[in-house]
Formats: structure tokens, sequence, C-alpha cells
């Protein structure tokens, strides 16, 4: 299995996996399921669906799905740590990891054991490099794509000296827990921006100032409720990759914002056809096909926008409520009951208006404690999306390092022994 066409600097070589250590498949007890083998508290239990759990930027696998009985690990295989292994089947065929912990691994897990040349951090890093070229030589056939061992034996490594092997995966390395870190900390953002929500938007905690029994609001009968009738003759072929008027879609949904950037743009008079469905910033938007109940706020519009099909466009009629604070409740949990309770065990696949004429919410008695609980939650918000660009930014970092010094495109500054 050759590695990608490039020439290698002076210096660099490329060997084979299998030349570097023993290249062996976990083993799964069988039958699966049986309480003799599974659900145990002798060794942890790593499978395909443990290395999905995990960040794609994680180099270390630390977490497993369960844990086997002692009988269960002498039908399977024990792999100790430090040990590299790959995904060799499912949703993450080609990952690559590092085990952090001695486990056992099911039959979708390869390893090299027995290493005796390379470095596994650099090793690790470069076959993450080739996760997409692995799953397209896997032919799927009639079943599920899978590795096998001797196609995992044959993925050719290029490899600079040892000194510059170590000295690219500790600066990769460093890349990982950058990202890592920030995976963690936008998960606790949202964990508190979730708990803030939660108190918050149902009356549990009040704001110093405001006082007042909450007050049953019918939102269908206090807003300009609107959606495009049908398609009014929009056909696909209309859509412009540039102009003035824009046309926003449920895909355009990022985040509870529109992503202005994906948008498509129609001609005047398609957004001169309709007028109540002419966007104003300020404006609540929620999905009505496809996966309903999407929501998003229409804000820093960067000109004249109108809907596309499948989207409602809600606007408070004569200042009867803040829309900021109703889109904050259709992005809780009390919208989403109400959706789910629309199907009644069912899935419905489509929101109706008069589905929303029977949605009522409870919302503070006044405007100004409406927009003061808007502020500390767009303000949690702000913090999260500029942790997110951060996170984007780390990940477009790390790749571009991978690109260069993966190649040796761009080699370290080694020193040498004095």
């Amino acid at each position: 299995m050759t590695t990608a066409m490039y020439e290698l600097p002076i210096g660099w070589q490329t060997r084979p996996l299998g030349d570097l250590g023993r290249v062996v498949r976990g083993g799964s007890p069988r039958p699966a399921g049986d309480p003799r083998y599974f659900n145990g508290s002798f060794i942890p239990w790593l499978t395909v669906a443990s290395l999905t759990s995990i960040p794609a930027s994680q180099i270390r696998v630390s977490e497993t799905a369960g844990c086997l009985t002692e009988e269960g690990a002498n039908r399977s295989r024990t792999l100790l740590p430090n040990t590299l292994v790959l995904a060799n089947s499912g949703a993450t065929l080609g990952v690559a990891k590092i085990l952090d912990l001695r486990c056992c691994a099911n039959d979708g897990i390869a390893a090299l054991i027995d290493q005796h040349a390379g470095n596994r951090e650099f090793i690790c890093q470069y076959l993450n490099t080739r996760t997409a070229y692995l799953r397209d030589v896997v032919a799927p056939g009639n079943g599920q794509p899978n590795l096998n061992t001797s196609l995992i034996k044959d993925i050719e490594v290029p490899f600079p000296p040892e000194p510059e092997q170590e000295a690219i995966a500790e600066v990769l390395a460093d890349g990982d827990d950058l990202i890592t870190k920030l995976v963690r900390l936008i998960a606790k953002k949202r964990d508190v921006q979730q708990g803030m929500m939660q108190e918050l938007l149902t009356g549990r905690s009040r704001l110093p100032g405001f006082t007042g029994e909450w007050k049953l609001l019918p939102v269908a009968d206090n807003s300009h409720l609107k959606a495009r009738i049908g398609w009014q003759g929009l056909t696909t072929g209309e859509y412009l990759t540039s102009g003035e008027y824009r046309l926003v879609g449920g895909t355009d949904f990022k985040n509870g914002h529109v992503d202005w950037e994906s948008t498509a743009f129609v001609d005047q008079w398609r957004f001169d056809q309709d007028k109540n469905i002419q966007l104003v910033d300020g404006d609540v938007l929620i999905t009505k096909d496809g996966t309903i109940g999407k929501v998003a706020i229409v804000d820093s519009m960067p000109g004249p926008s109108t809907l596309n099909s499948g989207v409602f466009v809600l606007r408070p009629k004569r200042g009867a409520y803040d829309s900021e604070f109703v889109y904050w409740m259709l992005r809780s949990r009390v919208f989403e009951e109400f959706v789910a309770g629309l199907s009644a065990g069912s899935t419905i696949t489509h929101l109706y208006q008069r589905d929303l004429v029977t949605l009522e919410l409870l919302v503070p008695p006044t405007l100004e404690e409406q927009a003061a609980i808007s502020r500390i939650l767009t303000d949690a918000d702000v913090e999260i999306v500029a942790l997110e660009r951060s996170l984007e930014s780390a990940r477009a970092v790390k790749i571009g390092m991978m690109q260069e010094l993966l190649t040796g495109r761009t080699r370290m500054p080694v020193m040498e022994e004095a």
C-alpha cells in the first residue's frame, strides 16, 4: 500500500507498518452479550464505539465502553498501555489512537504490538492523515468495509531520523492538547449555559430587582407568523451564487444563527413577491420541514433577505414580547417537549402553522426582565461562539502542520546531541 505521491527529503525512508512490529486483531468473546463474558469488572473493553466517543483531535484513548469478566478477557486480546491501535471497521475505520491503559480490544480494532522501531506518536499522527485514503481502498462488497491485517501491514510510513520523529510528534501532540482543552472548555461552557437556561427560563431563579407572577403567552396570537406559501413557483434553478437579495433556508442555520456565508441569492422580483417573509433583524426563524423545530435568530443581516420554503418567521406584534427571549425559549427544553408532544409517539416530518397556534409559553411579566435574561444567555453564547472559532482555527493549524511536517516539506530544527 503506497504512501502519498511526493518526494521524500534526503535522510527519510519509508517502511511498511508490518516491519515495525506485529499487526494483530482484537478478539470478541462469543456469543455477544453473554453475561459470562460481558458487563464485568475485570478489565476495560475497547470497541469501535469507544473510539467514536473521543474527539478526533485526541490522540490517547482514556475511556472505554464497559468491562469484561476474567473469562471474557481470556477470549479476547489484552493490550498494554502505549499500544498503537487502529479501527479496522465501523464509522471510525482508519482512525489511529494510542492507549493509555491496559484493556481488551474487540475484533473491530487492530493493534501494533511488539513494536521495535519508529516513534509511535509519530506513526499515529501519520496514520491519521491517511484515514480517507484507507477508507477508499477498502472495497465494501456485500458486507461492512473492513481493513484486514494484511492491508494494515502493507501501509507504508515515511520516517525522518529518530530525533526529528520525536520533535514532530511533540509539536503535533501540543496541537492535540490545545484542541482537547478547547473541546472540553466548550462542553463545560455549554453545560453552564444549559443550567442557566433551566433556571432563568423557568422562573426558578429570578434576576435581582424583578418580581411579579409570570404570565402565559399564546405565541401565535401575539406574533406575525408567516412562511413562503408553498414554493410560490420558486425553483432551485433560480438560486444565484451572488447578488443583493438573500434566500434563507433551514440549512443555513448554524448554532442558532443564520450563516450568511452559506445563503443563496435570488432576483429582486422574488424578494418583492411577498412582503410577509422579508426579514428584519430580531426575527425568529423556525424550520417546519426536514429537521423540524430548528431555531435561529436573525442578526447582523448583511442585506435584504427573504425566506425559502420550509421556514416560519416569528415577529412580535405591538411589542408583545422580547423576541430574543422567545428565541431562547424556543431553544430550550420547553419547545423540544412541545414538538415531541405533537408527534404522539410517531415521527412527524412537517410543522404546520396550526401546530404553533397551540404553543403557549410562560414568560416574565415585563419586557425588561425578558431582555435582561436574554442578555445573560446571549453573552454566554457569544463566549461559546468565540471558543468554537478558536477551536476551528486550532484544528486548521493542526491539519496544516501535519501536511507540512509529516511529509518533510517543512523540516524541524533538531539540535544534535553535544
